[in-house]
């Protein structure tokens, strides 16, 4: 598929966390579907590297600074985003941390906050300054990164939990108010995904990856640990016109843990 009739074409995106994992496979797929990506991340090589390799495939990409948790920064990076690349059609709030795995009872203020500022406050402030922009415009789509730990507990990362249980509240509440000026507001919710990060647990758990797997893949109807691309692919169609009627929708791409 060219470039000119990509399923994004002319659209402007900024996809936040876009450095490495799900965000950099979204930020890729945008790209090759016709997007103008503002990569952003607190990882400025990474991010740097990233807009490179976009460049060179013949995508359109720039890279900007970005601690989602700076309403400051949020407001300033936004501004650039639509002089340089000529406006805002899309945000992906993917930046985010999963914080210590502790009960209730046993988190710090210091923890919890920490983690709020990037999982929700950061969520609330992109998509603030985002929206600004969109109504100017007319429309817009906005996609958050949540997770099954969204929509499910369990026993491990309370706070982490009860954080992405605000994004999805945050996407339903949004996609409520905006939808009269044409703005569509939708959420992911992965499982386990096959990022760096993940890569790295997985080599230091006892058996290595296949150990890993079978043990993180138990609950679900696949089998199979997510790939950042197969995330990224529920975006796209998300984000895009092809969703033109899909608003404060919540999908889960978990390879079937949530239907067990």
């Amino acid at each position: 598929m060219s470039r000119g009739g990509g399923r994004l074409a002319g659209k402007v995106a900024v996809i936040t966390g876009a450095a490495s994992g799900m965000g950099r496979a979204t930020a890729e797929l945008f790209a090759k579907e016709g997007a103008a990506v503002a990569v952003t991340d607190v990882t400025d090589p990474a991010g740097k590297e990233l807009v490179e390799a976009i460049r060179a495939d013949g995508g359109t990409a720039e890279y900007w600074h970005l601690d989602v948790s700076d309403e400051e920064l949020v407001e300033d990076v936004f501004a650039a985003v639509t002089v340089v690349l000529g406006g805002l059609d899309i945000l992906v709030n993917c930046a985010g941390v999963i914080g210590p795995d502790k009960p209730t009872h046993e988190l710090t203020e210091a923890e919890f906050d920490a983690l709020f500022a990037v999982d929700v406050k950061g969520v609330l402030l992109c998509t603030k300054h985002a929206v600004r922009h969109m109504l100017h415009r007319g429309r817009g789509s906005i996609v958050n990164y949540s997770s099954i730990y969204g929509l499910l507990g369990n026993d491990e990362f309370t706070a982490y939990h009860v954080a992405k249980g605000a994004v999805t509240m945050q996407t339903r509440q949004d996609a409520a108010v905006y939808g009269r000026h044409n703005i569509r507001v939708n959420s992911v919710h992965p499982s386990t995904v096959l990022t760096p990060l993940v890569e790295g647990i997985a080599d230091a758990y006892p058996g290595g990856l296949p150990a890993y797997e079978q043990a993180m893949t138990g609950r679900q109807s696949l089998r199979r640990l997510g790939r950042p691309e197969d995330v990224a692919y529920g975006v796209l169609y998300l984000a895009s016109d092809e969703a033109d009627w899909v608003t404060g929708v919540n999908l889960p791409i978990d390879g079937g843990y949530t239907a067990r």
